[in-house]
């Protein structure tokens, strides 16, 4: 295949903002480290056979009267009348493999709805930032990196991750534009120290509110999964790749 002299990188920094950037022909990256594509990630990883994002309750709860698992969170919070929530740590466990899961969360189901008309969507978090990258850069296509944000405004956390995988590919991309300059410069700024940094962000400040301090450590580790979470009509399944479980607990168990 021919490849294009320049493709162009860019973030959206909400879901709200996606109609400005727009989507068709693009990769799409969605980002919502905490916690909604870190969950994603983690729940492929340990073999569960696909996951249906979806914006609405009521959406996720007819999948659970249909005898899907389902996971719904709003405001940090497990949704009442759902078993599952959005801790990754949930999905540690070898008896959801195989099966099909439906979840909707506060804001990184939405950033997914709103991107369907993207040649490829992808799931990125730090826990697959390598599988991520080393994708991105094997494809010839402009990249659109929406970050969920929280409640149509912008993130710390998610605006940092968008910045590291530019940090990465920046030789095999544009990023001559401002809002790849401004999440590249922030996660410039704060590379040596991110789990300090991200002490300040309301999202972090939020789920501490709610004792989830775990998982804000877990979804900040980096390349744990070796796994690419792609979104497949309306689900989400893992492209070919293997997972080494036990290094993978062994790495969460001591809070590397």
């Amino acid at each position: 295949m021919h490849m294009r002299e320049v493709k162009t990188i860019e973030v959206c920094t909400s879901p709200e903002l996606v109609p400005f950037y727009g989507v068709e022909g693009k990769v799409v990256v969605v980002v919502d480290i905490l916690r909604a594509t870190s969950c994603m990630t983690t729940a492929l990883a340990f073999g569960m056979k696909s996951i249906i994002p979806v914006a609405t309750i009521e959406e996720c709860r007819a999948y659970k009267e249909k005898g899907y698992l389902a996971a719904a969170e709003r405001d940090g919070k497990t949704v009442e009348g759902f078993d599952f929530g959005n801790s990754p740590y949930t999905y540690m466990d070898s008896s959801f493999k195989g099966k099909k899961l439906a979840v909707t969360t506060t804001n990184g189901t939405l950033a997914i709805t709103k991107s369907k008309n993207a040649h490829k969507v992808i799931i990125g978090s730090f826990l697959n930032l390598s599988s991520v990258t080393n994708y991105l850069m094997q494809q010839d296509r402009d990249v659109l990196i929406v970050c969920s944000g929280w409640k149509g405004k912008l993130n710390l956390e998610d605006t940092v991750f968008a910045g590291a995988i530019i940090d990465i590919v920046k030789d095999t991309f544009n990023t001559d534009n401002d809002s790849a300059i401004a999440a590249y410069a922030l996660y410039d700024l704060v590379r040596k120290d991110i789990k300090g940094f991200l002490k300040k962000a309301s999202h972090v400040k939020r789920l501490k509110g709610l004792n989830i301090k775990r998982d804000i450590i877990y979804c900040l580790q980096v390349d744990l999964y070796n796994v690419l979470p792609e979104l497949q009509g309306d689900e989400l399944v893992a492209m070919p790749t293997q997972t080494t479980h036990n290094t993978i607990l062994r790495k969460v168990a001591s809070g590397v």
